[in-house]
């Protein structure tokens, strides 16, 4: 999703030319507001109201007529072309995009960031959608679009299950069947990946999968979600020791073989089914010792025979046969029917 674009004209250049047609007040004004001096730190209207001894609402008052009077001068207008060509590359980005990407993508330098907003917030052409429990910081040219893309990003999410990770090519294509509607210059990866950094509400873990930030399979907060998503990778039963080994690999994260064992054990996304091998309990193992699994097929299924009944244990865990038909000997759990099939002793 990284991308550059260069401007023909230097923001710093620009902004200078535009504030000349300020008086002196009201440019140190925008200056220290949106921080385009060497410091390059943005103000708030109190702290500036402070160093002027005048009120917050004075200073705002200030800031907003110094805008208004930067829109209407003839140094404003000189600037056209530059606008223009910002303009432009808001469409190339997508049309609507984050704020930090949209200012990432046109210096790699801070402090000429400040200068890159200040020009947004005059530019007639860019609307700003201010932060809020959806959606980020967010620039857009054009309304309709913007809010097509709103609505697609909260169809997207109600879509999505709690647990739901989603391979970004997938969610992709699910994301852009709700903008069909939509130009088609906009319709492809890289933008739609760019349009969904917008929401709060989805994001992508660590291996790139895609969800409900909400979720701790992909806001991964410490050695137990990073062992899920480790052992999702690799797809079947093994051991913490390898576990601990894996999530170095997969993510350079120091893991304790002792701390990843612990981790195991306390959360009931992981399920021991042999001496130190883990699965996950949504690929179908049941938790609990060899005498629980076999209390749960028959309760599930009901009579078996030993047979049967060593079969599926050992798809549960990895023992030996013996050990199954050791537990099967407990008459405090399992009995005989006249069948010769075995049930629950206490099943009526």
């Amino acid at each position: 999703m990284a991308v550059t674009k260069t401007l023909s004209s230097k923001p710093k250049n620009i902004t200078k030319r535009l504030l000349a047609a300020l008086p002196e007040r009201a440019r140190l004004v925008l200056t220290k507001r949106y921080g385009l001096d060497k410091e390059g730190e943005r103000m708030t209207l109190e702290a500036i109201g402070e160093t002027y001894n005048i009120t917050r609402e004075r200073v705002r008052q200030i800031e907003h007529a110094a805008l208004q009077n930067i829109r209407k001068s003839a140094f404003y207008k000189q600037e056209k072309p530059a606008f223009d060509e910002l303009v432009q590359v808001v469409h190339e980005l997508g049309g609507m995009v984050a704020e930090e990407d949209l200012l990432k993508a046109l210096s790699k330098d801070e402090s000429n960031r400040n200068h890159v907003h200040f020009l947004l917030v005059v530019g007639d052409a860019f609307k700003k959608e201010k932060e809020d429990d959806e959606f980020k910081h967010r620039w857009h040219v054009d309304t309709q679009l913007a809010k097509k893309i709103h609505d697609a990003l909260r169809k997207l999410y109600k879509s999505l299950s709690d647990d739901d990770l989603i391979p970004e090519a997938e969610i992709i294509k699910s994301f852009l069947e709700h903008l069909k509607d939509v130009n088609e210059k906009y319709l492809n990866e890289e933008v739609a990946k760019r349009w969904l950094n917008i929401s709060k509400h989805i994001g992508k873990n660590p291996l790139g999968e895609w969800g409900k930030v909400s979720s701790q399979n992909v806001h991964t907060k410490g050695i137990r979600d990073y062992a899920f998503l480790a052992m999702r990778k690799h797809g079947s039963p093994i051991h913490f020791r390898d576990i601990a080994k894996l999530i170095e690999k997969l993510f350079d994260k120091k893991a304790h073989v002792a701390t990843t064992h612990n981790e195991l054990i306390k959360d009931k996304r992981f399920v021991l089914v042999g001496r130190g091998l883990y699965a996950l309990a949504e690929w179908g193992y049941v938790s609990g010792v060899v005498k629980d699994v076999i209390k749960k097929m028959l309760e599930k299924h009901g009579p078996m025979t030993k047979d049967e009944i060593v079969q599926k244990v050992m798809k549960e865990r990895y023992v030996k046969e013996n050990t199954i038909l050791v537990n099967l000997q407990n008459a405090k759990h399992f009995k005989k029917d006249k069948e010769g099939k075995y049930v629950l002793t206490e099943a009526k």
